[in-house]
């Protein structure tokens, strides 16, 4: 059974008031003997006293808590981002409320509902798609709001992401530079401004060294997709001599489907993609790609989002971070 401040009172045979004083840190306001305070603390010690935080949250009008939405977790770019955040609010005292949407809006339109009735003092948001109502509706009523990795372009809506263009645009490059004009793209999903911005850094690329054959296919961040597409290449009449997948998720399905029919990295087609991982060095043909700063991204936001709830001013709270190209063995000179 759960200790009370009424069991505390009665265990040390001092009032209610008394007790309630002391344990929300207003002994010295009135005026309450070391000795009665030390008693207090000593005898919940004992009798494990919980405080509750409900009840106090009502109290001061603050919940400690903020929601996390993000599209889907078995992405490790947004697992890898609930887990720096979450770490990062536990410091500051609050608690994360995390949501996967599975990348479908209509869940988190049902999720922003529902976290209203929550109290929650803030809202992190990697935007399903590119419906902006909810979440601008949110931001105007006051709650702070902070958009992670996707954003809305035109909208006065915080947001930390990276420079997806200029992350794209490198590494189109690169495999221009060694010598690969028929290039094919796998994307993620189309709505997200992310995938928006490496298809236009990927097509501008290809424009600067005039090539004129820009083919972008698939339509999700995911393992299937790459998979999917991957076979499609593979079946087709134009077999590419490079692919760049816009996520390490589609890699992975690439990867599976090269494999499968026996085709090798890079002897065979040349890969790349965007976003890094741990695992991409340990490969038997290691990986390049095009890392994005993770943990920046999620302190910054988290900066931000406290700026918000704390009603500090900041003068700049739409960031991009710069991405970096790593350089493995996945593609070849021609």
């Amino acid at each position: 059974m759960k200790t009370t401040i009424k069991d505390i009172a009665e265990s040390t045979g001092l009032s209610i008031t008394t007790v309630s004083r002391v344990l929300n840190g207003k002994a010295e306001q009135y005026r309450i003997s070391i000795t009665t305070q030390e008693n207090i603390k000593e005898t919940a010690k004992k009798l494990n006293y919980v405080p509750n935080q409900f009840a106090a949250n009502l109290k001061s009008g603050k919940s400690k808590t903020i929601a996390l939405i993000l599209p889907v977790l078995s992405n490790p770019f947004f697992a890898s981002i609930a887990s720096e955040i979450n770490l990062l609010m536990y410091k500051h005292g609050y608690m994360t409320i995390l949501t996967d949407c599975d990348e479908n809006i209509d869940i988190e339109n049902a999720t922003l509902n529902k976290i209203q009735s929550y109290n929650i003092e803030g809202l992190l948001i990697a935007p399903s798609g590119d419906k902006y109502e909810k979440i601008l509706y949110l931001h105007d009523t006051g709650l702070p709001v902070v958009c992670i990795d996707r954003y809305f372009e035109g909208l006065d809506i915080p947001y930390v992401a990276t420079d997806n263009y200029a992350g794209a645009y490198s590494a189109t490059e690169e495999l221009i530079k060694k010598g690969h004009k028929n290039i094919v793209c796998i994307q993620g999903n189309k709505e997200s401004s992310p995938n928006r911005q490496r298809v236009k850094g990927f097509q501008d690329a290809l424009m600067k060294a005039n090539i004129t054959q820009a083919t972008v296919q698939g339509d999700a961040f995911s393992m299937e997709n790459g998979y999917i597409e991957t076979m499609l290449i593979l079946k087709g009449k134009n077999i590419p001599t490079a692919i760049f997948t816009l996520s390490n998720t589609i890699a992975l399905g690439c990867m599976k489907a090269l494999k499968e029919e026996n085709i090798k990295i890079p002897e065979d087609i040349s890969l790349i993609t965007y976003d890094n991982s741990l695992y991409f060095d340990f490969l038997k043909t290691p990986l390049s790609s095009i890392e994005q700063p993770l943990s920046e991204i999620s302190k910054i936001a988290v900066r931000i989002l406290m700026a918000k709830i704390n009603g500090e001013e900041l003068h700049s709270t739409q960031i991009f971070l710069n991405p970096e190209i790593i350089i493995r063995d996945s593609v070849k000179s021609l």
